[in-house]
C-alpha cells in the first residue's frame, strides 16, 4: 500500500511544516520538551508528517496512538495503546499514580481519575526518557475518546521540561476543544508546481497535459487527492465540494465496480476499529462470504491492506465504506462481529455491535448497554457511559425505561461536559408521556446544566420547579432539592429573587424534620439571635454535616456566624475528601476556601500556596480558576495599582456573579481603609452591605462603620454598628464580638471597648483584625494626647501587619508612629516579596521534606519542572540547597496532609 511518505524524494512542499517539527525534535533531544499539534482537511499530509518526525527523531523512543471513529465512546483506548509499551515502568511510580493507571486501564477496581493517569503517564515517559528522547505520535486525535484527550491534553502541557515531543494530527473541521490551547500548525495545500511533481512522480504512464492541468486545478494541493484521484478512474465533476468530498467521490467509484461480496467483507472492516483479522475473518465466515475471492478483489482496489492487522489506505476511506453501504448491510456487519466478539473480554465492544446491528427496538440489546454503561461509568468514562446510555434509550419498548435511560445518558453528558448534548436529549422528554416524577428529574438537570454554562438566570428557576414537582412525590427530594436551588442561588447573587422565593415555598411544605430552609427562613423573617441555634444545629446535621451534601452553602453560613473554627473544619473536610477520591472539583473547592481562610488569618504565605495549588489544578482540568480568594488576598496585600486593575479585571468578565460582585465591593472596602482612602472605602462597604449577600454582607460591616465615622457619617456609622452587634452577639464567638468592639469604640469613643476589641481578638486566628484592634486603639491615645500610651499600640500593629505582608495597613501603622516621633523599624527580606505562587509553594513544601516526586504528584507537574523551579527559588534567595530552605524561618511549615 502506497502512501505519500513512501513516495520517491524529499517531502514536496513542507519546508516549513519539518523545520518546525524538526524544532521540536532538537529541543526534545536537548531536555526541552514540546507539543505540536497539525491541523488540515483530510489528505492534506498530517499522516505523512507525523511519519517524517519519526524519520528525523533518530536514538528516540517513538510511542503512538490514535484515536478511531467507532472507538470514541470506550474511555482510555488510546491512552493505553500510547503506555502499552512502557507500561514495565509502571512499578517506578508512587503508588497513587500506578493505581490511577491500572484503575485506568481496567487493570484494578476503583474509581478513574483522569489527571491522575495523565500524571501517572507523565512519570512513565520521565522514566522511559532516562535512556532516550521519547516521542509520541497521535494520529486522528479529532477521534480520540474523552478520557484520553484530557489526559494526553494534560500531558502535553507538562513536557516544558522533559526529553519528550509530542506530535498530534488533528483533521479540520474538527471540534476537539481539549487541544485546542496546545501549539499548532495548520497544515495547507501545496502550489500547483508542487502538485504537479507529485503527480508525475506517481503517474506509471504520461498524462495528457489538459487531465494533468484539470486534476492538478480539482485537487486544489490535496496530495491525498492528487494520489486518489486517478487510481478511481478519473476525478470528479466540477462543483462546490471540498476536496475531501471529491476524494470521497473517487472512493465511491472504485467501490462501485466491486462484487457484492467484496463489499461486504470491506464494510465488515470499516465497522472494526480494532483492524483485527481474528475478527475481521470469523466475521466474515458467519455471512458465507468466500474470503479468498472477496479479500482479493477488495485487496485490489488499493483501499485496504490485510496481513497482521487490517489497514485502510486513508480514515476517509474507511469512513466512505462503512457509511456508503447499506443499512442493512452495516446491520449484517455488525451482527456478525457482534457473535465473533467474546462476551467476556470484550463484553463493551459486542454489546456496541449488537446495538449497531439493531433495526427495531430490543430490550435484550438495550439492557446489555446499560451493563456496559455501569462498567464504563465505573472506569471513569462519562462519554462513553453517555453513549451506551443513549443507544439503550432509542431501543428501549417501554417508554417509562426509555425515558429513565435519556435521564441517565443526559446525567452523564453533563458529567463529561457535553453541557448542549445534555440539554438536547431533556428536550425529548418533554411531551414524551414522561411521568412527574421523571419530569421533576429533567428540571433539576435543566438547572444544573444551566449553571454549567454559567447560565444564572435559568439555574435556580429550573431547581424551583422541580422541587415543586417533587413535592407531592417526594417529599425529602423537594426539601434537597430546594436546598440545591437555594445553594446555588446564593452563589450567583440574589437579584433573581430565587433566595425568598425558595423560603416562601419551603414554609408551605408538608410537615418535616427542621432543616436548614427552617435556619434561613428564621434568619430573613426573625434575624440572628433567633436563628443563630437552628443554624448551628443544622450545620452538624442528624444525618451527618451539611457541608458533605452542600460544602458552599455550609462554607457561607460558618461565615456568616463569624465561626472560624467551622469554617476550618470544613475546609479539613473538603481537602481530605478531595485527595483522597481524586475529586478536582472538591479538591479546588477547599484549596479555594484555604486561601480564603488564610488570608482572613494575615497568613499570605498559606493564601498563595493555596491559589498556587488550585490554580495548577485548574489549569490541569482546563477550568477556569476560583477567583475570590485572590480578591481577599489583594485586598489584605493592600497594593493598591495590583488590586484595583485586579478587581477591574474580575468585574468585566461575563461570569462575574453576584457573589463575586459583593466580594469585589467588600475587598476594595478593606483595601481603601487600610489606604485610608476612606471616601472609597465609604462608597464600596455601602455596596456590599446593600447587596445583602450571605457572609459578605456582614464582613464589610465594620469596613462600614470605620469609614463612615473617618468620613463624619455618624448615623451610616450607628446603623452599621447596629446591624453587625446583632449578628455578633448572636453567634456569640470570639472573632464577631471582638471586631463588633473595636467597631464600637470607633462608634462612642470608649477605650474599655478598644480593650475588650485586643482581648478577645488575642488567640482568635483573624491576624488582620486583632493589628486593627491595637491600630484604631493607639489612633485613639494618640488624639486624646497620650502620645506614650499609642507608641505600644501602634508598634505592635506595626509588627503584626508588616510581619504578615499586609502592606497598607503596615504603612497606615507606621504613619502614626511616625506622628508620634518614633519611627517604625522596616521588616525585608520574606520569601513571599521575591517569589511567584507556585515557586512560594514549592519551596514551603521542600522545607517540610517533600521529595520532587511527592511535590510534583499533588501540583499536577513533572519532577523536573519542580526542580527547575527550585532552581529559581535558589537564585532568587540566593541559597543553593534544599537544607537552606529548611532553615529559612519564613518557610514555615505546610500540613502535607491536607
Amino acid at each position: 500500500m502506497q502512501t505519500l511518505a513512501h513516495t520517491r524524494g524529499p517531502l514536496l512542499g513542507r519546508q516549513y511544516e519539518t523545520q518546525r517539527l524538526g524544532e521540536l525534535i532538537g529541543a526534545a533531544r536537548a531536555g526541552r520538551g514540546g507539543t505540536l499539534v497539525l491541523r488540515g482537511e483530510a489528505g492534506i499530509g498530517k499522516s505523512t508528517l507525523l511519519e517524517h518526525a519519526q524519520e528525523v527523531a533518530s536514538g528516540f523512543r517513538v510511542l503512538r496512538a490514535g484515536g478511531a471513529q467507532h472507538e470514541a465512546e470506550l474511555p482510555f483506548a488510546a491512552l493505553h495503546q500510547l503506555c502499552l509499551p512502557v507500561m514495565e515502568r509502571l512499578t517506578e511510580l508512587p503508588v497513587q499514580q500506578r493505581q490511577a493507571l491500572r484503575i485506568a486501564f481496567d487493570l484494578a477496581s476503583g474509581t478513574p481519575d483522569v489527571f491522575r493517569a495523565g500524571l501517572a503517564t507523565l512519570g512513565l515517559l520521565t522514566a522511559a526518557a532516562q535512556e532516550r528522547p521519547v516521542l509520541c505520535v497521535i494520529d486522528d486525535a479529532h477521534w480520540l475518546d474523552a478520557a484520553s484527550s484530557k489526559a494526553l491534553a494534560f500531558l502535553a502541557r507538562r513536557v516544558s521540561a522533559e526529553p519528550v515531543a509530542m506530535v498530534f494530527a488533528v483533521r479540520l473541521p474538527c471540534e476537539e476543544e481539549e487541544l485546542e490551547a496546545l501549539p499548532g500548525l495548520n497544515v495547507d495545500g501545496l502550489t500547483d508546481a508542487d502538485a504537479r511533481t507529485l503527480l508525475a512522480r506517481q503517474s506509471h504512464e504520461t498524462l495528457d497535459e489538459q487531465v494533468r492541468d484539470r486534476l492538478v486545478a480539482e485537487a486544489r494541493g490535496n496530495p491525498l487527492a492528487l494520489l486518489a484521484l486517478p487510481r478511481a478512474g478519473g476525478f470528479a465533476p466540477p462543483e462546490p465540494a471540498s476536496v475531501p468530498h471529491r476524494v470521497g467521490q473517487g472512493f465511491r467509484t472504485t467501490l462501485s465496480g466491486l462484487p457484492a461480496q467484496a463489499r461486504l467483507l470491506l464494510t465488515i472492516a470499516g465497522a472494526d476499529p480494532t483492524g483485527d483479522p481474528g475478527l475481521l475473518w470469523p466475521a466474515a465466515r458467519r455471512l458465507d462470504i468466500d474470503l479468498a475471492t472477496a479479500g482479493a478483489a477488495a485487496a485490489a482496489t488499493g483501499l485496504v491492506e490485510f496481513g497482521a492487522r487490517v489497514r485502510f489506505y486513508h480514515p476517509l476511506a474507511r469512513s466512505v465504506v462503512y457509511d456508503d453501504a447499506a443499512a442493512g448491510e452495516r446491520q449484517l456487519a455488525h451482527r456478525a462481529l457482534a457473535e465473533v466478539t467474546d462476551p467476556v473480554t470484550d463484553p463493551d465492544r459486542r454489546a456496541w455491535h449488537r446495538a449497531q446491528a439493531s433495526a427495531a427496538p430490543d430490550e435484550d440489546v438495550a439492557a446489555e448497554l446499560e451493563r456496559s454503561a455501569s462498567r464504563a461509568l465505573a472506569r471513569g468514562g462519562a462519554v462513553a457511559t453517555a453513549a451506551f446510555l443513549e443507544r439503550a434509550a432509542e431501543l428501549s419498548l417501554d417508554t417509562g425505561r426509555r425515558i429513565e435511560r435519556t435521564l441517565a445518558a443526559t446525567r452523564a453528558h453533563l458529567d463529561a461536559g457535553a453541557t448542549d448534548r445534555a440539554a438536547a436529549l431533556l428536550t425529548t422528554v418533554e411531551g414524551s408521556g414522561a411521568y412527574e416524577l421523571q419530569r421533576a428529574e429533567a428540571d433539576l438537570l435543566r438547572g444544573r446544566i444551566a449553571l454549567a454554562r454559567v447560565d444564572d438566570s435559568d439555574g435556580p428557576p429550573a431547581m424551583l420547579r422541580a422541587a415543586r414537582r417533587f413535592a407531592l412525590l417526594d417529599p425529602a427530594r423537594s426539601r434537597e432539592s430546594y436546598v440545591e436551588a437555594l445553594e446555588t442561588s446564593l452563589l450567583v447573587g440574589r437579584a433573581n429573587g430565587v433566595t425568598d422565593m425558595v423560603l416562601a415555598e419551603a414554609r408551605t411544605a408538608s410537615p418535616h424534620a427542621p432543616d436548614i430552609l427552617d435556619a434561613l427562613d428564621t434568619l430573613s423573617s426573625d434575624g440572628h439571635h433567633a436563628a443563630v441555634p437552628l443554624i448551628k444545629e443544622a450545620l452538624d446535621g442528624a444525618n451527618g454535616p451539611l457541608w458533605a451534601r452542600h460544602p458552599a452553602l455550609a462554607i457561607i453560613l460558618a461565615a456568616e456566624l463569624w465561626d472560624p473554627g467551622t469554617h476550618v473544619r470544613i475546609i479539613e473536610w473538603l481537602l481530605k475528601s478531595g485527595r483522597a477520591s481524586g475529586s478536582p472539583l472538591v479538591l479546588r473547592l477547599g484549596l479555594a476556601q484555604a486561601a480564603s481562610a488564610a488570608a482572613l488569618a494575615g497568613d499570605l504565605d498559606e493564601a498563595m500556596a493555596a491559589i498556587a495549588e488550585e490554580e495548577a489544578i485548574a489549569d490541569a482540568t482546563g477550568a477556569p480558576p476560583v477567583i475570590y480568594h485572590r480578591l481577599q488576598l489583594a485586598a489584605m496585600r493592600g497594593r493598591r495599582e495590583e488590586a484595583v486593575a485586579l478587581f477591574e479585571a474580575v468585574t468585566a468578565t461575563a461570569t462575574a456573579t453576584g457573589q463575586v460582585i459583593s466580594n469585589i465591593h467588600w475587598a476594595s472596602a478593606v483595601l481603601h481603609n487600610g489606604l485610608a482612602a476612606y471616601q472609597e472605602a465609604l462608597a464600596a462597604a455601602r455596596r456590599a452591605v446593600a447587596d445583602g449577600e450571605l457572609f459578605v454582607a456582614g464582613f464589610a460591616l465594620p469596613e462600614l462603620v470605620e469609614a463612615a465615622v473617618r468620613c463624619g457619617d455618624h448615623a451610616a456609622a450607628v446603623a452599621a454598628l447596629e446591624s453587625l452587634t446583632e449578628r455578633t452577639q448572636a453567634s456569640g464567638t470570639p472573632s464577631g464580638l471582638g471586631i463588633a468592639a473595636y467597631a464600637r469604640g470607633l462608634v462612642e469613643g470608649t477605650e474599655k471597648d478598644y480593650r475588650e476589641a485586643i482581648d478577645r481578638l488575642t488567640g482568635t486566628p483573624l491576624l488582620p483584625y486583632r493589628g486593627r484592634a491595637h491600630l484604631l486603639y493607639g489612633e485613639w491615645l494618640r488624639r486624646q494626647g497620650r502620645r506614650q500610651d499609642c507608641r505600644p499600640q501602634l508598634r505592635t500593629a506595626h509588627e503584626l501587619f508588616s510581619g504578615a505582608g499586609l502592606e497598607a495597613f503596615a504603612r497606615r501603622a507606621a504613619d502614626e508612629l511616625r506622628a508620634t516621633g518614633e519611627t517604625a523599624r522596616s521588616r525585608t527580606g520574606f520569601a513571599r516579596d521575591r517569589l511567584t505562587m507556585q515557586e512560594l509553594h514549592i519551596a514551603r513544601l521542600v522545607a517540610t521534606g517533600a521529595t520532587s516526586k511527592e511535590v510534583a504528584s499533588r501540583l499536577f507537574i513533572s519532577p523536573r519542572t519542580v526542580d527547575a523551579h527550585l532552581r529559581s527559588v535558589y537564585r532568587k534567595l540566593g541559597i543553593n540547597s534544599r537544607r537552606q530552605l529548611r532553615d529559612r524561618p519564613d518557610l514555615r511549615s505546610v500540613d502535607t496532609s491536607l
